[in-house]
């Protein structure tokens, strides 16, 4: 062991090691650029291993996207070894090696920090929150204080063992979710992990353990301190993994949904058709291969919202277009207060709720310019979407189906014969009243 890596516990416990025989993982399962960090770590004098969601990706017989690493190195003895590695992180500092366009993420493995509350690399807060947590380890309690048992395995490509410190691989073949340590505190230290339970449990088809699962409603309100942004990057994974429907459903059993989506809906077991057949929507799309993006989602969402106050604002005289925008504006702040939303996709959101009058103008050459902006097809599918719940769409969303494909020629004809809509003439200005010559 190299003498500048971080201390060891006193009396470390031994893992159980899981032989290739029992484990059945392959070298060849695992990326390249990652054995390539951890033989350069290990030749260096460091203990480092594969960990968390790939190895178990890899025993559920799923396609890990990250292959991440956690090392006895720090993280300034991980960047004097790689030149190609950049420190990131306040609140877990790590290291990214960047190979091309994969980067592999490496960190040195973390204490449990019993009794540093006041350390400055460790502060928790009263509510027993952690907000920072940069205290370094050993390899046992690295393992330990990782949230769910089945994210706690390493593997050490140099033996092609499997390591296991909270018998996580027992979890991981009975497809058992499990919080290592008190669940209570554990959600209390990091209340996102509320989240994340419904996310592994959907996403990876398991179980959950009783303790686990017990406190997750009574604890839901402490997503309420969570910041805004970090909640939308978990949103991010809830819904854009390909299990969007099942994910909504589970949330709102667990009664998260109201708390990243306050009084969005009457009653949020029975969502507007609209939001089940986005989500639905979303899930086909990714199981196609095909790209999604959250401002549809949101579009979706807060589209009930932002329809009833556009209908106050046309009530009052505001153009449809511009009622739109400006109750689209006002949903997009307010639900910022709970999950912020990247400005980019907010665009997009609003971009299609704006479209949405704009397809009942379907003669002239409004028409035809609709159908070659960049957001109309986004625009498009949530027209479709909103003929459940408005029926009487039905017909318009069926002719702006059918004019996608025909020819140029009989395009220009469904535009000249369709009905109302306007003519597509230019409107005629009222003559501006000249103002009386002002008193000198």
């Amino acid at each position: 062991m190299n003498s500048s890596s971080v201390p060891r516990s006193a009396t470390p416990a031994d893992p159980v090691i899981v032989p290739r025989a029992e484990h059945g993982i392959q070298r060849r399962q695992i990326s390249a650029n990652a054995l390539k960090v951890i033989e350069r770590l290990q030749q260096a004098g460091f203990d480092a291993y594969l960990v968390g969601g790939c190895i178990r990706d890899l025993l559920l017989a799923t396609q890990p996207k990250d292959f991440d690493v956690a090392t006895s190195a720090t993280p300034e003895e991980i960047r004097e070894l790689f030149r190609n590695a950049r420190l990131i992180g306040r609140r877990f500092r790590l290291a990214h090696v960047r190979f091309g366009r994969e980067i592999i993420e490496v960190a040195t493995f973390r204490g449990t920090g019993e009794g540093d509350a006041d350390d400055a690399d460790r502060v928790i807060e009263d509510g027993g929150r952690v907000t920072r947590d940069n205290v370094f380890g050993s390899e046992a309690e690295d393992a330990r204080r990782r949230d769910f048992t089945i994210n706690a395995l390493m593997y050490d490509p140099a033996t092609e063992t499997l390591r296991d410190h909270v018998d996580g691989y027992t979890d991981v073949r009975q497809r058992r979710l499990r919080l290592i340590g008190d669940p209570v505190s554990r959600y209390r230290e990091d209340p996102v992990r509320l989240l994340r339970a419904v996310r592994f449990m959907v996403k990876l088809d398991l179980g959950i353990e009783p303790q686990t699962a017990g406190p997750i409603v009574s604890m839901a309100p402490l997503l309420d301190g969570i910041p805004p942004a970090r909640l939308f990057d978990e949103i991010l994974k809830l819904f854009l993994g390909g299990h969007a429907w099942p994910t909504y459903q589970a949330l709102v059993r667990q009664a998260l949904w109201p708390e990243l989506f306050p009084a969005l809906f009457v009653d949020p077991a029975q969502p507007p058709k609209l939001v089940e057949n986005a989500l639905k929507n979303t899930d086909q799309r990714i199981a196609e291969g095909l790209p999604v993006t959250p401002g549809f989602l949101f579009a979706a969402f807060l589209w009930q919202r932002v329809k009833a106050r556009a209908d106050e604002l046309v009530e009052a005289g505001e153009a449809p277009v511009e009622a739109l925008a400006a109750a689209g504006e006002e949903a997009i702040v307010a639900q910022a207060r709970k999950v912020a939303l990247h400005r980019r996709f907010s665009t997009i959101a609003k971009e299609i709720w704006c479209m949405q009058p704009r397809f009942e103008k379907r003669r002239g050459k409004r028409a035809m310019r609709l159908i070659n902006e960049r957001r109309f097809r986004a625009a498009y599918d949530f027209l479709l979407l909103r003929v459940d719940e408005e029926p009487e769409l039905a017909e318009l969303a069926q002719w702006w189906t059918d004019i996608q494909d025909v020819a140029h020629e009989e395009r220009i004809s469904m535009i000249q014969s369709a009905p109302g809509g306007g003519s597509g003439k230019k409107r005629r200005r009222r003559p501006r009243k000249r103002k009386a010559p002002s008193a000198q």
